[in-house]
């Protein structure tokens, strides 16, 4: 008997993220289905979960309404870009921040981390007037350039390389080794979990930006993922909502993907970076 009582909270604590997930997942197995029915279909009442027929046609639709092999290419190609440059440009910074002493390092550290607090909206005109100067406007550097440094990957970074024993760096100094070899042979390798887990919050946050293309790009070939979904469901909202959730469906494969190959990364790096302030 006292064995089922101890076993009851561990039993309702198991329904409960039952219910989580299956709260959580219900909407993207509704983007799947719905993306399956014919396009009438998708407003029958009452409405039913799976659909009469799977209509593939949906997703050759998408090709045909819009080049949207091109945008998927685009953002892909601006994502690992701004990941290349933002994670090399983040573990420089959190590694300075975290074992090199200079003068006025915290004050630094400060201001870095006060780019946080500023909306993203606020920064538009300032950097589209930047962006308009330096001739980038309507291409992919003006998306490029201003992602490549985040403070929250700075942040997560130095958190990170502070847990990391100072032994390892001081018998590197004994052999001769110089900061940049300390950097790339000790630190980076052992950093691997928080990289991974930075490398993804930045690109699903290019993926996934809306805004900025909105402003800086024009043209149709030049286009993201986001601007085209949004040309799929028309000027007013009239596209099929198959077709719309089709294209939908097919931008989550590499961010699901991603996330299933770095999800242990993630928990680990959230861990180890809040071991040391």
């Amino acid at each position: 008997m006292n064995k089922i009582k101890n076993k009851i909270p561990q039993i309702c604590l198991i329904i409960f993220l039952l219910l989580l997930c299956i709260i959580m997942l219900a909407p993207f197995a509704w983007i799947l289905s719905t993306s399956l029915r014919l396009p009438k279909e998708s407003f029958k009442l009452p409405p039913s979960f799976l659909p009469t027929s799977f209509h593939f046609e949906n997703y050759k639709e998408v090709f045909r309404q819009f080049p949207f092999g091109q945008v998927i290419f685009n953002s892909l190609k601006i994502a690992v870009i701004v990941v290349i440059a933002n994670t090399f440009i983040s573990t420089m910074a959190g590694y300075a921040f975290a074992r090199i002493d200079f003068k006025g390092k915290n004050v630094v550290f400060l201001i870095i981390l006060s780019g946080m607090m500023i909306p993203v909206q606020a920064k538009l005109i300032p950097t589209y007037i930047v962006m308009s100067k330096m001739g980038f406007v309507g291409t992919h550097m003006s998306l490029i350039l201003p992602a490549i440094i985040s403070p929250l990957n700075i942040f997560f970074v130095r958190q990170y390389m502070k847990t990391i024993p100072a032994s390892y760096e001081d018998a590197a100094y004994i052999d001769g080794a110089g900061r940049f070899r300390i950097y790339f042979t000790i630190f980076l390798p052992m950093s691997k979990s928080v990289i991974v887990m930075t490398s993804l919050l930045t690109f699903l946050a290019s993926w996934n930006d809306f805004i900025n293309p909105l402003i800086f790009l024009s043209k149709y070939e030049r286009m993201t993922l986001p601007l085209g979904l949004k040309i799929l469901s028309g000027a007013m909202g009239t596209g099929s909502v198959s077709v719309v959730l089709a294209g939908v469906t097919m931008s989550l494969i590499i961010p699901t993907l991603l996330y299933l190959f770095g999800q242990k990364h993630i928990m680990q790096s959230v861990v180890m970076s809040g071991l040391k302030t």
